[in-house]
């Protein structure tokens, strides 16, 4: 296990080193939280896969694939969807608008800013539940490689994220994320892959060993698969973590052209845990857990060498995932939140202190990460803690979100009302239904629908002229990247 233990310390003295590296290039706010809206195709196809395909998508999926069969690329299918359809439809849009984080765009399109501060707590909420659930999964990845306490594994790991997303914001994560997706590529599609199938004995094996319905595409169930497009492929479309990479984007075009290839990575990643955890099946048809299947294959099956590099390409899987949640969590935390709690939005903005706020979202990446590290070794159900964090935004954000790309005569009452009646309702029926049911998300979206529609016509249509702002924005006419203060207009 040497070898593999150098192969996994050299990969974590890289990252720190890229956030140092990123902390030399972090130098105004733009910088810090969208890596100056700079990256190019390449770039940001790789660091869009990257975020999206975490350890759920990998240890999960894996573990989807030996329980049940091909059919358990669902999940991570119908994350992959999910990206295609931002990249195709919206993310040309979303990245002409310049802004930093969905409450702005929620306050551009409806005025006033009063959707904005809700919609924010609940982002803030969501984004905070995904870094906790990322942050655990390295308990699992550490217990495999040092066995080491659970608790010890998750400081670990998260204070390497912590430091290198702190050290140099968005760059720095955009660095780390471009190795972890090589890592990935190298260690979960041209070497697990290969070498599980060949270890099965070939599908021909696999087919033989295994019951037809592992290699049914519906096996898992229709209603299943209906619940993953309706939580991942829509929460795909509204989450702080996916917007904050589509505002890095150098042009429009980069962020649909580049979106749409890391989407269909994503159908290619989804396939390839399914293939892989079924082949574990056919190695280990005993396992105590499903999600246990992937650390099995690597530590039994892999030679030396080549295991580090795949619960290295794990450990990345991981880091990804966690560190852009980390980020968008602070974002919001810092600019959602805490600025309009202390009044710190103001007409004149302070656009001019740079260094300021680049040190204050330094502070809230801090704040906020060492929050999740203790949230994450007390927390123990992480499917429940991630169920109840994309219940809540889908059923409290995704009808004000898309209905205000889509619908003019929504209003911010209607989208007050949807996000409050969304939200509310989505808890409340958890609490009757219990927290992994599949009703909460159904029938909360139907209710923040109803709400929103309702409101909307019951109330004055959204003033002209934030409608005209609204299109000028969106068509890319009237905001600048990093508007100096001497350009801003004060209201006379």
């Amino acid at each position: 296990m040497a070898v593999d233990y150098a192969v996994i310390v050299i990969y974590l003295a890289g990252m720190l080193a890229m956030g140092w590296w990123g902390m030399r290039r972090a130098k105004s706010k733009s910088e810090f939280l969208v890596a100056g809206r700079r990256l190019g195709p390449g770039m940001y196809s790789g660091t869009m896969a990257a975020i999206v395909l975490g350890g759920a998508s990998t240890i999960g999926g894996v573990g989807l694939g030996y329980q049940y069969g091909l059919s358990g690329a669902w999940m991570v299918f119908t994350i992959g969807l999910g990206l295609l359809a931002l990249s195709i439809f919206f993310s040309a849009r979303i990245a002409r608008l310049k802004v930093y984080t969905v409450s702005e765009m929620l306050d551009l399109r409806y005025g006033g800013g009063r959707a904005g501060i809700i919609s924010g707590v609940v982002m803030w909420a969501y984004t905070l539940m995904l870094a906790v659930t990322s942050t655990i999964a390295y308990a699992t990845i550490f217990d495999v490689i040092f066995d080491m306490d659970r608790a010890l594994s998750i400081i670990l790991g998260g204070t390497i994220v912590v430091a290198y997303s702190t050290l140099g914001g968005m760059w720095s994560i955009t660095l780390t994320d471009m190795v972890q997706f090589v890592v990935k590529t190298i260690g979960v599609l041209l070497l697990l892959l290969p070498i599980a199938v060949v270890k099965a004995g070939g599908f021909s094996e696999m087919k033989a060993q295994l019951p037809t319905e592992y290699f049914d595409p519906l096996g898992i169930g229709g209603e299943t698969i209906f619940t993953y497009v309706l939580i991942y492929t829509f929460g795909m479309l509204i989450g702080q973590d996916i917007w904050q990479r589509v505002f890095t984007a150098r042009s429009d075009k980069v962020a649909r052209y580049g979106g749409t290839v890391a989407g269909t990575y994503c159908l290619v990643y989804a396939l390839a845990g399914a293939v892989i955890g079924t082949a574990a099946k056919v190695l280990y048809p005993d396992l105590a857990h499903a999600d246990d299947a992937f650390a099995t294959i690597v530590r039994d099956e892999l030679p030396m060498g080549v295991r580090g590099l795949v619960l290295a390409a794990a450990l990345a899987a991981v880091m990804s995932t966690s560190s852009g949640a980390l980020i968008a969590c602070a974002t919001v935390a810092n600019n959602d939140i805490w600025s309009r709690l202390r009044g710190a939005v103001s007409k004149d903005g302070a656009a001019g202190e740079a260094h300021d706020e680049v040190r204050g979202n330094r502070v809230f990446i801090l704040i906020m990460g060492i929050a999740v590290v203790c949230i994450a070794i007390a927390l123990n159900n992480v499917v429940e803690a991630l169920t109840v964090a994309y219940n809540l935004l889908v059923g409290g954000l995704l009808v004000p979100i898309l209905g205000g790309l889509l619908w003019k005569r929504g209003t911010v009452y209607g989208a007050l009302a949807s996000v409050t009646v969304g939200g509310i309702g989505v808890l409340g029926l958890m609490a009757w239904y219990g927290i992994l049911a599949n009703e909460p998300v159904y029938y909360g979206l139907l209710l923040s629908l109803a709400a929103y529609v309702v409101v909307s016509l019951a109330t004055r249509p959204t003033d002209a002229a934030v409608l005209a702002a609204w299109r000028e924005r969106l068509a890319g006419r009237s905001a600048e990247a990093e508007p100096e203060p001497e350009s801003v207009p004060t209201p006379g």
